[in-house]
């Protein structure tokens, strides 16, 4: 048993403003026991979505000797969890993390898309890349057109048939994770839902929510951030899935009834304590 807080290798770019990515993730994995360590992959004034041209530095020349100096006094880490990377040789650096501390639990968030869409900046070597490390992940997180993608398939237009949410899982699953959660889907049933499938048992679930008419940055990363703590705090994984959904949803509300602008993110600050009670949640259920 472990005589100190488990730590987690948080690989994510850092936005000053706009509350997403490491301005998130530290927050709800500090304030649900885990000590995060941050090695930014580029650090931006804010986030890309709707303040103008941003200033921004890639940091790629950093992953590499931060690597080698954890290494060399002989650090540990419980977890690696990867998000948003700004360039090919950081794939290569993430890598070097898994292989470095091979019993850490690897959790890719393999952000490169939304909406139907790649991002803007991702090229074919990046997705190749992205690719490779949800294939010696644990578990993966991707939203539904990063789902697409790395099945290799055009987005699904419109609603998903129970039998075809089944499929997308599983075969995800067959890339290599153990554990699959998609996020954001809607169901034939009209059911706003994240999916999880967890390959050794065979089991699928979904996790139920509330549709809110509004976009807020940095949702994505908190999900995941909630997960990949539930995960470590010995959560089942469709028990972690729906505290993070649930979360989410909570904090996405308290902010909608402040009627803030978007491009701010949510309002967290709000609703982080929710984190701390533990509570056995009620809502997922079997796919």
């Amino acid at each position: 048993m472990l005589s100190r807080p488990p730590r987690v290798a948080a690989i994510h770019d850092l936005s000053g403003f706009g509350r997403c990515s490491l301005s998130v993730i530290l927050p709800v994995i500090s304030v649900m026991g885990m000590q995060v360590c941050p090695i930014p992959t580029a650090i931006l004034s804010t986030h890309t979505g709707g303040f103008g041209e941003v200033s921004q530095r890639d940091l790629t020349d950093y992953m590499e000797p931060c690597l080698d100096h954890y290494r060399k006094v002989g650090l540990e880490f419980e977890c690696i969890y990867t998000g948003y990377l700004s360039s090919p040789d950081q794939v290569a650096h993430c890598l070097q993390f898994f292989d470095s501390w091979p019993g850490a639990l690897k959790v890719v968030d393999p952000v490169m898309g939304d909406h139907g869409k790649l991002y803007r900046a991702f090229t074919r070597e990046m997705v190749e890349g992205i690719g490779r490390m949800a294939r010696k992940a644990q578990v993966i997180t991707p939203n539904l057109t990063e789902a697409a993608i790395l099945l290799g398939e055009a987005p699904a237009a419109g609603a998903l048939s129970t039998a075809a949410a089944r499929s997308m899982l599983a075969r995800l699953g067959e890339l290599g994770p153990e554990k699959v959660v998609v996020t954001g889907v809607t169901l034939a049933t009209g059911e706003y839902v994240n999916l999880c499938y967890d390959r050794e048992h065979n089991s699928f679930w979904k996790s139920v929510g509330d549709y809110i008419p509004v976009h807020y940055p940095g949702t994505g990363d908190i999900f995941a951030a909630v997960l990949t703590a539930s995960l470590l705090q010995g959560d089942s994984l469709p028990l972690a899935m729906d505290r993070a959904a649930r979360y989410v949803e909570l904090t996405i509300k308290t902010t909608y009834s402040y009627s803030t602008d978007p491009r701010e993110g949510v309002m967290l600050e709000r609703t982080l304590e929710w984190l701390t009670r533990k509570e056995v949640s009620k809502r997922f259920q079997s796919l």
